[in-house]
């Protein structure tokens, strides 16, 4: 391990301008774990429930990978979205759990859409969706994407050890989808305006209003699977020991999330200008109930304001928030003009924050 250095300062902020999500979609696979059918690994369903507020999780079939995931919540995506594969000029998958080192998740998913696009994949765990999302705006608000594929998945149950009984029932799989488009069709922006030539300080009234991102490397060894890398080869010694299995410092991720999330919310309202009660919507990396109430008392938000999933789906990585959001969307939990407040927090250890005009 790496020593742990000195934290330097708050992620920094910004916004863009001149987008919006045009749809949203989301898969889970078929197999619902719940806290009992864990009993028979010597887990405790009441200790899950109480530490956690995870009731139940789903768990990809053998045959499934990463990408059969992703693809289905990208058609999903798309058909509510009204908008055509061929349209598709640029997909971002977030992933920690790709289906091969290379080619990328990305690139599969591609592939098996049947678009022409760049892809990439893009890794920051929990927080991978935001940071995703933040990447692909860039891209639209500056003019070089028009339909911007955003999708963040992962299968969870093959990166934790299942004799870890207080790791194990935290996760589960899933995938989901956003399409980010320009906020307004390109007949209607000026030809000598550009999403950019606001003024970078000016409030925003489209788009990401405000987002920070931001790391913490120095404290990666809080949550970090160790083999696997180039570090680390996976080898025959390393498999037995265990050494590719997700590790963790329940404790240690706990007080730092708390920290976090409060932090980096407040920074962005501020930034932004808003304050709690401008807020439509809360979609919080589910992780923890624990950390979700936290968030909500400090922050002063009222609780009907805050969509929570994670008692069916458990910690679907990179998946939570667009699986989360892709459900309030569903629900009517949002309209056009509110505004969302997303946070990821995870591994790495890494953050991203927002604030979103939808």
């Amino acid at each position: 391990m790496h020593a742990r250095g000195t934290v330097t300062a708050r992620g920094r902020l910004g916004q863009i301008g001149g987008i919006r999500i045009a749809g949203t979609g989301s898969y889970v696979p078929e197999n619902c774990v719940t806290n009992e059918d864990l009993a028979a690994l010597g887990c405790d369903s009441d200790w899950i429930i109480r530490r956690t507020g995870i009731r139940e999780r789903r768990h990809a079939a053998p045959d499934q990978a990463t990408s059969d995931m992703c693809y289905e919540a990208a058609r999903r995506c798309l058909e509510n979205a009204g908008v055509k594969v061929e349209d598709i000029d640029l997909i971002v998958v977030a992933t920690i759990t790709p289906d091969t080192p290379t080619p990328s998740t990305a690139c599969q998913v591609q592939s098996r859409l049947g678009a022409s696009a760049p892809a990439i994949d893009l890794s920051a765990a929990c927080s991978g969706f935001t940071y995703a999302l933040v990447t692909a705006a860039q891209f639209v608000a500056t003019g070089n994407a028009e339909n911007a594929l955003v999708i963040g998945a992962d299968l969870m149950s093959r990166t934790i050890d299942p004799e870890d009984k207080k790791i194990f029932p935290l996760f589960g799989d899933a995938a989901a989808a956003a399409l980010v488009t320009p906020s307004h069709p390109a007949s209607d922006v000026p030809e000598e305006t550009t999403p950019q030539a606001a003024d970078d300080n000016a409030p925003l009234t489209d788009g990401i209003i405000a987002y920070q991102l931001g790391s913490e490397g120095c404290f990666g060894d809080m949550l970090c699977i160790n083999a696997g890398g180039s570090r680390q080869p996976l080898t025959p010694e390393r498999f037995e020991a265990g050494e590719h299995y997700m590790k963790m410092d329940g404790r240690g991720v706990f007080k730092w999330a708390v920290r976090v999330v409060d932090e980096s919310a407040k920074d962005v309202m501020a930034h932004a200008g808003l304050s709690p009660d401008d807020l439509s919507l809360l979609i919080l990396h589910q992780a923890n109930q624990r950390i979700i109430d936290s968030a909500v008392s400090d922050l002063g938000v009222d609780p009907s304001k805050v969509f929570v999933n994670l008692d069916r789906f458990g910690n679907t990585s990179a998946a939570s928030i667009p699986l989360a959001l892709d459900e309030a969307v569903q629900a009517g939990r949002l309209k056009r003009g509110d505004l969302v407040l997303m946070s990821g927090f995870g591994a790495g250890l890494a953050w991203g924050t927002l604030i979103l005009r939808w």
